[in-house]
This record gives structure tokens, C-alpha cells and sequence, in this order.
């Protein structure tokens, strides 16, 4: 399996390189590609020479893209969450914006905001693009992914709620976690069969395979594409299943000094604290 991290070294020096057990060999050098995001727009990954050798616990995760241009999230994309919500499904998927400042990585706490009091965890697969993408054809979508990872949309659900439009309860400061680390897809034998697991304090809350998908992979790319050029390193998060704490009887919210998991399959464990921002 090939794994992709972004870190900071412990001289402070921002870096790549491949994830290797408890280690990651470095593929950032002189002359080359700086950053994951860059590497992965020049198409060098796999031919990078191997560099220095760190301990994952000498060094501190980043978000596996730590600066994506787009950050593109789809809305009510699993029936049992449409179901839960109330909702009606739509014909078109919904689709909302995150911001690069939003993001935290494997590790590193999620800040609940202050002023909410409905700070609610969404886990969800997260698509990297690896080539420019605009108005691309279903049947060619898969070509223009870089990876995929985990990804907790935690979402403010009254801000969400204040009008029609999610985006003021979906991109807080350090309130969307992503890693721990890209997963090539010739590393993942049958992605629908993998589930998107969430844990919250040991307990599962969400369990659901990315076969349910009401739009799949290859349609979210399509849709977006067709109104928005995506470029490399770009990340498309595909939508949460049912489970969410705010449809919970009673609702369940995050709260400082909890821990919010969320699995899926081999592309990996993303796991958070909770703390007040």
C-alpha cells in the first residue's frame, strides 16, 4: 500500500514524503517539488529519490493537503442520512465549500466554536485530485484522482441552519479534520466495499460502505467539474452517512476532551480531540 503525508519536521521546516510503517522517508529536495500538492501537479511522486528518514513520532502531521485551492464538500449523499434529516432527495447533489483554514490534521485537535453549542462530527471519504479536471465525462473521472483519505466534516449545525446555505456552519477555523495520509488508488482493491466508520469516545455512531453512495465517485466529479475547474491537489469530501449526532434522540454533540475517530478501511484512522477553540 503507498501512503502520502504532509509534516512539519521537528527543525519547523514544512515537508512530504511516503508513510512507511512508523516512519516516513522524505521526497522533498533541493531542486524538487516542495509540497505534496506540487508534487502531485507535476506527477513526480513515484519517481522522487528517497531522502531522510523520520519517525512519525518525531515529526508533527499536517493535513495531507495542507493548502488545497478548493476545498468542495457534497451534501446528503447516503440515503439514510437524506432519511434522518427529513429531507427530500434532490436530483442534483448538493454541494458546499470548505476554506484551507478550516483544516486540521490526524493528531491535531478539532476546535469546537464558541459560539455554537451543536458541534457535530460528519465522517466522510475525501477525494484528492491529481490532474486538471474541468467538465470531465463520468466514464474518465477516476483518471484524475490523486488519493483518497479520511475526513470529519464538523459541522456547527445552527450556523449550517441560519439560511439555506451550509457553508457558515461547515468552515470554522480547525474544525475539519483530514488524514492521516493519501492512499493511491491502486492500493485499494474495492473502494466501494470499505466502510466510513465513526467513532465517538469508543462508540460507533456512524457505519455505512461508500457503495451506498447516492452519487458515486465518478458523478460527484462529473457535477463538479462541469461548473468548477479542479486542479491538483484539490479535495472533494463525499458526503456523511446516517448517524449524525444532531438527528440522535437525544442529539449527541462533541464537547472538549472528547475523541472523534473516523475509519475507513486501509486508507486509515483519522483521529481528534475535541477542544474549545
Amino acid at each position: 500500500m503507498t501512503q502520502y503525508v504532509s509534516f512539519r519536521r521537528a527543525d519547523g521546516v514544512a515537508s512530504f514524503g511516503r508513510l512507511e510503517g512508523a516512519n516516513i522517508v522524505e521526497l522533498a529536495a533541493a531542486g524538487q517539488p516542495s509540497s505534496l500538492k506540487d508534487a502531485i501537479a507535476a506527477d513526480v511522486l513515484a519517481t522522487l529519490p528517497d531522502g531522510a528518514v523520520h519517525a512519525v513520532a518525531d515529526v508533527t502531521l499536517l493535513p495531507v493537503i495542507p493548502d488545497p485551492a478548493k476545498i468542495l464538500c457534497v451534501g446528503l449523499n447516503y440515503a439514510e442520512h437524506v432519511k434522518e434529516t427529513g429531507r427530500e432527495q434532490k436530483e442534483h447533489p448538493a454541494i458546499f465549500v470548505r476554506y484551507a483554514d478550516s483544516l486540521v490534521a490526524d493528531g491535531e485537535a478539532m476546535r469546537k466554536p464558541a459560539v455554537t453549542e451543536r458541534f457535530d462530527y460528519e465522517g466522510e471519504l475525501a477525494v484528492i485530485i491529481g490532474k486538471p479536471c474541468y467538465k470531465v465525462e463520468r466514464a474518465d473521472a477516476l483518471n484524475y484522482i490523486a488519493g483518497y483519505a479520511c475526513f470529519n466534516d464538523g459541522s456547527a449545525r445552527d450556523w449550517q441552519r441560519h439560511n439555506i446555505q451550509f457553508t457558515p456552519g461547515k468552515t470554522f477555523p480547525g474544525t475539519g479534520g483530514f488524514g492521516p495520509a493519501m492512499v493511491t488508488p491502486d492500493s485499494i482493491a474495492d473502494l466501494g466495499a470499505l466502510h466510513v466508520v465513526t467513532r465517538l469516545n469508543g462508540e460507533v455512531m456512524q457505519d455505512q460502505p461508500i457503495s451506498d453512495m447516492i452519487w458515486d465517485i465518478p458523478a460527484v466529479i462529473e457535477y463538479i467539474s462541469a461548473f468548477t475547474p479542479l486542479a491538483p491537489g484539490d479535495v472533494i469530501a463525499t458526503g456523511t452517512p446516517g448517524g449524525v449526532g444532531d438527528k440522535r434522540k437525544p442529539p449527541v454533540y462533541m464537547w472538549p476532551g472528547d475523541i472523534v475517530e473516523v475509519e475507513i478501511g486501509n486508507i486509515g484512522i483519522l483521529t481528534n480531540a475535541i477542544v474549545n477553540e
